[in-house]
């Protein structure tokens, strides 16, 4: 074992005494954020300018204090298919009602599991899965799953109330209660005992306490709205389900998971999915990996007919919410900690846990050089307008490169040796290796 002594650590402390950059950066650091201490805007104006690509969307939205983001995206992507139909600008649908759901469905989900792995030991990993408990967050195909089983509504038919916006309490208490739901199923079913009638109860529990901090979601409404040329129009007692069949164009099945994780669990141009994650126990979390290069030609061809990306990327990695910037070329973090070297390669980063998906967006817009090569990425985010440009981000294509993990294309753009790989069976993740 190495060990720490007073030798070693006066030799450390001469060596930072001579440092006159490492006094001058500790001067910074006492009364500074870091991120603004190294922050170069400079290099971050490089990405300002307008985009050769560009799809109009509505309003920027907010997911305040929670972790929707991914709800958000999938919803603002949905809302642009009911805009365009109803000929509606700025229109938003309700996060809360589809996020309302989710949680439902992911506590029933943990109490199928706990059910079924009753016998398991605690220390096992699927109890250990189990037991971590669940959160706001999720991918694309579990808010497709939640959208297609339970519909849309407008955001006015169910508003935000301060614990939709504010989940952070709300979620904790909701994992206490389930872990001991958990812990009650798995005495009855050791015991002998059919579980089903107290899961009901349980689950009510939950419903009854959903609907305390989130509303009640709705069973029909009204659907009252002025179109762009000022007519009024009103569909009424439409049900979440008719509403979104009759305005939107969903279809899930329409769309793929890309990914670019070149890790030694996930090789490139190979097709898997993930076993038990999932707002429903039916969900199915697929994923096509491919290299990078292939992923952008994708977005970029989705972009240029006018549709947006769904995209998952590691928003904590080299941003600025400010200027609304992401680029590793703006931030000089070895610098101000005594020129650290803090790079490694995507592949050692996902399989080291130093970078992983942590934000879901929509790409609006790429910028494309002489060459037809991207250099910029537009980004609609659901961090509010009070951030980026009016809401906007962009992200340098080294960035792109390095931290976006995930897209959403519609099958179509697939050329026939990607499309192939759909038909494979689809290889298991488990949830401890994502």
């Amino acid at each position: 074992m190495y060990t720490i002594d007073q030798n070693l650590l006066e030799e450390f402390r001469n060596e930072f005494d001579q440092d006159k950059n490492a006094k001058n950066a500790q001067a910074a650091c006492a009364r500074t954020e870091i991120k603004d201490i190294v922050f170069l805007p400079l290099n971050a104006a490089r990405l300002n300018g307008d985009f050769s690509v560009e799809v109009k969307t509505s309003a920027v939205t907010a997911q305040e204090k929670s972790g929707r983001c991914w709800m958000f995206a999938a919803l603002n992507i949905v809302r642009e298919q009911i805009g365009a139909k109803c000929g509606i600008k700025d229109f938003e649908l309700s996060e809360n009602y589809a996020a309302f759901y989710d949680k439902l469905e992911k506590a029933n989900n943990v109490l199928d599991l706990a059910v079924k792995h009753a016998d398991d030991s605690l220390d096992d990993r699927m109890m250990e899965y189990i037991l971590d408990g669940f959160h706001d967050g999720g991918y694309w195909d579990m808010a497709a799953d939640i959208i297609l089983k339970y519909g849309v509504v407008p955001k006015w038919v169910m508003p935000e109330t301060y614990q939709s916006s504010h989940t952070a309490t709300f979620m904790k208490m909701l994992n206490s209660l389930i872990r001991k739901d958990v812990c009650e199923l798995r005495k009855m079913v050791r015991e002998g005992k059919n579980p089903d009638e107290r899961r009901k109860e349980m689950l009510a529990e939950i419903y009854r306490a959903e609907c305390i901090v989130f509303g009640q979601p709705p069973k029909c409404f009204d659907f009252e709205y002025r179109d762009k040329d000022g007519k009024f129009h009103a569909d009424r007692n439409l049900s979440p389900k008719a509403f979104l069949e009759k305005y939107a164009d969903f279809d899930p099945d329409a769309f793929v998971t890309i990914t670019n994780e070149p890790t030694d669990r996930k090789k490139m141009n190979s097709y898997y999915r993930f076993h038990y994650i999932g707002s429903m126990a039916e969900s199915n979390v697929r994923c096509l990996n491919l290299p990078m290069e292939e992923l952008k030609k994708l977005s970029i061809a989705q972009l240029k007919d006018g549709v947006p990306v769904w995209f998952g990327c590691d928003s904590g990695a080299y941003g600025d919410r400010t200027s609304g910037v992401w680029d590793p070329e703006s931030f000089a973090y070895g610098n101000v900690l005594g020129n650290a070297d803090f790079f490694m390669n995507k592949k050692d980063r996902l399989e080291y846990r130093d970078s992983f998906a942590t934000h879901a967006m929509i790409l609006t817009g790429v910028n494309l050089d002489e060459n037809g090569k991207p250099d910029r990425w537009k980004i609609e985010n659901s961090w509010g307008k009070e951030v980026g440009k009016n809401g906007y981000f962009v992200c340098s294509d080294h960035y792109f490169d390095e931290f976006v993990y995930e897209v959403i294309i519609d099958r179509k753009y697939l050329n026939e040796a990607q499309k192939a790989l759909l038909e494979e069976e689809p290889y298991e993740i488990m949830p401890w290796q994502v």
